[in-house]
């Protein structure tokens, strides 16, 4: 049976916990449709079947609900948020939060200040630029509640991407594919010596699907050392491990 996408978005965000009101579910079709219209100008995702859209990045990017201390009101990075996951899709769900989306390719920012002008969403600030330069930013560096990433690179490299950005006692979520075990038993010196603590990984079953992702919260306990992060490429070149 061939689901539309109202329903897949709708009866999907049940199975993850939340409600999606019509304004929301609205938003997000209208999202599908500048996506895979600018796809065809510029490299945004592989991903273009309309359900698999709405499977692939809107529901997996809405899993993060399940991060109990996620919440209305709260300030938000998505660091290397490509065409937008998970930071607009969870800005539709809490209109509330205040979203930084940085990226390192300027026509993705382009495409995204389009996306959230025709959703009609406030208080998003756009970046273009990399995370290790934002990151050593006094305007940037420790001002977040959270840092969000979605398969940007591996556990290690990530972390030095992103807790550079989170406050004290904010959360880096990482959202991560099945088989995680492996990358956070690598990650494990470099949570430490970023200032951070592994506090939970919850296990994500995608609806509509036989996907598995895992999502890695990770609490600040400390502040990161002033020489993190190193210069940009050195954390891919040479991961903390």
């Amino acid at each position: 049976m061939k689901l539309n996408s109202v329903y897949i978005l709708k009866e999907g965000a049940k199975q993850i916990g939340i409600d999606l009101s019509e304004q929301q579910i609205q938003q997000l079709i209208q999202y599908k449709e500048l996506l895979l219209e600018w796809n065809e100008k510029i490299n945004l995702t592989a991903i273009t079947e309309e359900r698999d859209v709405m499977i692939k990045h809107f529901l997996d990017s809405l899993s993060c609900v399940k991060v109990s201390r996620l919440k209305n009101g709260v300030k938000m990075i998505d660091v290397g948020t490509g065409a937008g996951f998970p930071g607009i899709p969870l800005k539709v769900y809490y209109q509330d939060i205040q979203l930084t989306l940085l990226d390192s390719l300027n026509k993705r920012i382009n495409f995204l200040q389009t996306v959230c002008d025709s959703l009609g969403l406030k208080a998003v600030e756009f970046l273009h630029g990399r995370a290790e330069d934002y990151g050593n930013h006094k305007n940037y560096r420790e001002k977040y509640d959270f840092a969000v990433a979605r398969a940007v690179a591996e556990l290690n490299i990530l972390l030095e991407y992103c807790m550079p950005f989170v406050k004290v006692g904010g959360y880096f979520i990482a959202q991560k594919g099945p088989n995680i075990e492996e990358e956070m038993n690598r990650g494990q010196k470099a949570i430490e010596i970023l200032g951070g603590k592994l506090v939970e990984k919850i296990d994500i079953p995608l609806p509509f699907s036989e996907i598995n992702h895992n999502i890695v919260i990770i609490k600040k306990i400390k502040q990161t050392p002033t020489k993190y992060p190193r210069k940009a490429g050195t954390p891919t070149k040479s991961p903390l491990i």
